[in-house]
């Protein structure tokens, strides 16, 4: 019952308190934003370019990139800066982080934004995972892994201490706990829906962001998860045409997607959301007991280890 009531708040909620200018100065502050150059993505990215943040975008395609830029360009009249990284490819990932590094000395926000969902069951990563856990999780888990020396450097030599690790998830997180032999293409992950498996990746999401609180919270570094809402996004667009017609009337437009991710990544006393799961708009809710067990965490952390290893 506890998790269907969780579910409603999530699906369901109030009119924000909270809201863009809300948002302080961010001057200063360097920001990336995975899958920036679209949707939930390219709004918060919109948004934090007008609080005067230096910010980079992520796109697996360099033209969609540039092409997002501009349009940020000519509504911000502020420069986006775009890296490419397909979270589907581990070496584009090392690739788009061993860039960054190059670029940059301080990185106070990283915003795991970007996703698939709904693919096809036949799909798989580069590497042959399966897409939507490759993508969602694994891909986020080794650019996250990257970036953490400059993120905790970035945390010591903060006023406020800290530097912060926004990973969206879904509501769709209760759909499916997490099936090892499902991660990678196998007869199981293939007996299971695409629905599900999209599910078990935004699971993963949070049993991240959880474990990353566990350990590096003490060094400063705050994780967060949260679901964006139903936005109206290209994220559906592996669904079927009947399936978004009778979906659209239930979701909002994309800036109030950005809300609760923005409010995770910039509110002044940001400490104070650590290991927290938020839900619309911009307010603290309860995902699935099991994400937050301690062992599935370390669990899930070393098979994350192990995949990248030897990249």
């Amino acid at each position: 019952m506890g998790n269907f009531w969780s579910l409603v708040q999530e699906t369901f909620p109030p009119t924000s308190k909270f809201g863009i200018d809300d948002i302080p100065d961010m001057t200063g502050k360097v920001v990336i934003v995975t899958g920036g150059n679209t949707g939930i993505g390219k709004e918060t990215a919109r948004v934090l370019l007008l609080k005067n943040a230096r910010v980079y975008i992520t796109s697996r395609d360099h033209k969609k990139g540039e092409y997002a830029a501009k349009e940020l360009l000519e509504r911000t009249g502020k420069e986006v800066h775009v890296l490419r990284l397909d979270l589907a490819s581990l070496k584009s990932v090392k690739a788009g982080a061993e860039y960054f590094l190059n670029q940059e000395t301080k990185l106070h926000v990283l915003f795991n934004n970007a996703g698939v969902a709904n693919c096809p069951v036949n799909l798989v990563t580069e590497d042959g995972y399966d897409l939507q856990f490759g993508t969602n999780v694994l891909g986020h888990f080794y650019f996250t892994k990257f970036l953490l020396p400059v993120l905790l450097s970035t945390a010591k030599s903060s006023p406020d201490g800290i530097a912060r690790v926004v990973n969206t998830s879904s509501s769709a997180h209760h759909l499916s706990g997490l099936h090892f032999n499902t991660f990678k293409d196998s007869p199981a992950r293939r007996e299971m829906s695409s629905a599900r498996l999209y599910g078990q990746s935004k699971t993963g999401n949070i049993v991240f962001a959880a474990e990353l609180t566990r350990r590096y919270g003490q060094q400063g570094i705050v994780s967060t998860a949260l679901n964006p809402g139903g936005i109206r996004t290209e994220l559906s667009r592996h669904s079927s045409n009947l399936f978004t017609m009778l979906v659209d009337v239930l979701l909002y437009d994309v800036s109030y997607g950005a809300l609760t991710q923005l409010y995770a990544g910039t509110i002044p006393d940001g400490a104070s959301l650590n290991g927290k799961y938020l839900i619309p708009w911009a307010r603290v809710g309860r995902p699935v007991a099991s994400t937050q067990d301690l062992q599935l965490g370390k669990e899930l952390w070393t098979w994350l280890e192990e995949q990248v290893q030897d990249v």
